[in-house]
């Protein structure tokens, strides 16, 4: 079976959809895998902007499989055609084909060597922090109980992340002479600065928590941009950040406490562009009834459980809206977003097999 997986991941490969610029139609990849399930009614949905989904169901299953087609920007450190899948003694490389195009060439090749009931979405917007895909499905009235989403797990079931927040802050000043004595203050650099300062600290400060395996809060300034030149005060700068809170964290706390570390006379702007929930998702009490919901599916399943991970993913917008929902795919996240991308053909073959067995059984 994992040479019908190599040809089908060699066809998804081969279909551009990387994000940005997400220039992803309702053709190309989509039509590819109608093609390839026609035991299923599929539908095709353009939510605009390069989002298309596939919805694709056969009998009446209760659980989902989830999948993102869409890849990030290849680099030029790439050393071949990244659009070309090569295959090597123990691996598969192409852009995509661990983030996570491996998975979706698997949940073909599975529902083609079964008969079994099943059900399959497919998106194209995951790498754009643009969930209208999954948004949409969720606002829909679809009967499921229980989604299993792709993502480069190493083939382990993964019950809990972390959340995500991006940030876009705007800091004013007075434009001047460099040279003047209130330089430091009138400076919307300067401004910006200090506030890095104070949050970078606070982060440091928040290393001994701990949930699940996860400790600490993860935190990044992305982009400062403003000033003019060297000898003139900045009078605007923006700064981009973004951070990751344990699931036991709130995300409204934690931006009241970031925003607070700004010089309210200096602060112009303060906008969260994306926020993602943590897996699971809700309550201290009720996040800890839908991890246990999680782990008694995966034991159902004869799903290896790992360890929490710190990177997103949407499974955690199935998780708020009532799913029992985990994170399940082959691949090492480590290879994800990287030049000359990866996935262990030995994790592709044994994440088919696994597939294979769940759809060939009622669900």
């Amino acid at each position: 079976m994992l040479q019908a997986v190599l040809q089908h991941l060699e066809a998804l490969v081969s279909f551009d959809t990387r994000n940005p610029p997400r220039a992803i139609t309702t053709g190309g990849i989509f039509d590819y895998i109608r093609a390839q399930l026609p035991d299923f009614a599929v539908e095709v949905t353009d939510h605009g902007a390069g989002a298309v989904s596939l919805f694709a169901v056969r009998g009446q299953p209760k659980r989902l499989f989830n999948v993102h087609l869409d890849t990030v920007p290849s680099s030029p450190a790439w050393t071949a055609d990244p659009l070309k899948l090569r295959v090597t003694e123990d691996r598969a490389i192409g852009l995509g084909a661990c983030d996570i195009k491996g998975a979706a060439a698997a949940l073909i090749a599975a529902a083609q060597a079964t008969q079994g009931d099943a059900a399959f979405l497919l998106s194209s917007d995951e790498e754009a922090n643009d969930p209208r895909c999954i948004a949409a499905f969720l606002a829909r009235d679809h009967g499921f109980a229980e989604a299993i989403v792709a993502e480069p797990t190493q083939g382990q079931a993964v019950l809990a992340h972390r959340g995500i927040s991006a940030v876009r802050m705007a800091f004013k000043g007075q434009a001047g002479h460099a040279s003047a004595e209130n330089a430091l203050s009138l400076s919307a650099l300067h401004n910006a600065m200090r506030w890095g300062t104070s949050a970078l600290d606070y982060v440091q400060a928040q290393h001994h928590l701990r949930f699940g395996g996860l400790t600490g809060l993860r935190f990044n300034i992305g982009r400062v941009e403003g000033g003019i030149k060297a000898n003139m005060i900045a009078p605007s700068a923006e700064v981009r950040f973004g951070f990751r809170p344990l699931p036991s964290q709130d995300m409204d706390a934690l931006h009241a406490t970031f925003r607070g570390f700004a010089d309210a006379d200096a602060l112009a702007g303060y906008e969260e562009t994306f926020r993602g929930p943590s897996l699971p998702s809700g309550d201290v009490a009720r996040a800890e009834e839908r991890r246990l919901a999680a782990r008694d599916l995966a034991d159902e399943l004869g799903l290896p459980i790992g360890n929490a991970v710190d990177f997103w993913t949407e499974a955690s917008l199935f998780s708020r809206a009532g799913f029992t929902a985990l994170v399940y795919g082959p691949g090492d996240i480590a290879q994800a977003h990287t030049a000359d991308e990866w996935v262990s053909l030995e994790q592709l073959h044994a994440y088919t097999q696994k597939v294979t067995q769940i759809l060939g059984n009622p669900s």
